[in-house]
């Protein structure tokens, strides 16, 4: 291996600017790039994005979707020294910021942005730091030093292109670096790194060829999110398509499956009715009390009958009485899912 190929210094540097920079390279001579957020997707593990929609963005058929959560992800950033610094503390390692883009030596499409060097407080050793930070309900996935792997994807791309041997997180969910604040370290591995390449490789060569990705191995959820961003909304012109009959048992499983789901929902509302009988009598003797109790030899059972206050507008009385703005605040959202009937010939 050899050092990294410094291609520009990003500080000061517009968020467009960043973005073509990271697109193309600052000459713009770079026909396809990775950045280490990207491998994750492009081995169908992101949470976030499918190898498609980051196929299609790659060859500039689609444009990077808005990002719903764009706050948090503006809290992420504003928390990267804050993670950093405790990294520093609670470690010693020697921290500090390096604002390059950075080139692989033998992979020219493989470009990285570090949020953060170290130098080990031990033997002086150069590492590369990922700042973190995610909510307490995802906090579990950092327990007993665990790493997530889209994640883990990221830092050993970086450790490829800087490198270095050793890599660390800084992940922090809270304001107790006691207990909210996760430091899982990483050290290079040649036989992973070589997988990686090679898939990223792949990846390359699909774009160079023409080859888009098919959803196989990605989350159907996201799946379906990232079909919908990428087709948008149907189109009712649009002729009929006759399907191979290779998709006969997948289509009888839908089928199969949507007729569960309504006998399920069936059953459903006939157990509620029968609740709501039951409940009759019982509402009567708890008149405007909250809670009852009934207690029998070997158990309790406990009774809530709580007022819950829910506000929504009214949309009929807002539309007659303002519909100018009733139609400035109306939102459109769009949403698509297969349905299959039987019918027979």
């Amino acid at each position: 291996m050899a050092a990294p190929i410094m291609l520009c210094d990003t500080a000061g540097m517009s968020n467009e600017r960043w973005l073509e920079c990271r697109m193309h390279g600052p000459k713009g001579d770079i026909p396809y790039t990775i950045g280490g957020s990207d491998v994750a997707a492009i081995f169908g593990v992101s949470p976030w994005t499918t190898p498609l929609e980051l196929w299609l963005i790659k060859k500039g058929r689609m444009k990077p979707p808005k990002k719903a959560n764009a706050d948090q992800l503006q809290m992420g950033h504003f928390l990267e020294p804050i993670a950093a610094y405790w990294y520093a503390q609670k470690t010693g390692n020697h921290v500090y910021e390096d604002t390059g883009l950075y080139q692989h030596a033998d992979h020219p499409y493989a470009l990285a942005n570090f949020d953060r060097r170290f130098e080990r407080a031990s033997d002086g050793e150069p590492g590369i730091l990922e700042c973190k930070s995610c909510t307490y309900h995802k906090a579990d996935s950092w327990a007993d030093d665990a790493i997530p792997l889209y994640y883990e994807f990221q830092l050993r791309f970086y450790l490829s292109v800087a490198d270095v041997q050793h890599g660390a997180f800084s992940c922090i969910w809270g304001n107790n670096p006691e207990n909210d604040l996760a430091m899982p370290e990483l050290e290079r591995d040649r036989a992973m790194e070589d997988m990686i390449f090679e898939r990223l490789d792949e990846w390359i060569w699909s774009l160079e060829h023409d080859v888009p990705p098919t959803m196989a191995g990605v989350d159907s959820s996201l799946a379906m999110e990232s079909l919908a961003r990428i087709y948008g909304a149907s189109q009712p012109k649009l002729p009929t398509i006759e399907f191979p009959k290779k998709y006969e048992h997948q289509l009888r499983q839908i089928a199969i499956l949507q007729g569960k789901v309504r006998d399920c929902d069936a059953a459903k509302r006939t157990y509620e009715k029968e609740i709501e009988a039951h409940s009759v009598r019982i509402a009567e003797l708890m008149k405007d009390h909250e809670h009852g109790v009934l207690t029998t030899t070997t158990d309790k059972l406990l009774i809530d009958f709580v007022t819950k206050r829910t506000k929504r507008p009214d949309s009929k009385a807002l539309k007659t009485k303002y519909p100018t703005v009733y139609d400035d605040v109306m939102k459109e959202s769009l949403s698509r899912k297969v349905k299959v009937s039987v019918q027979p010939i």
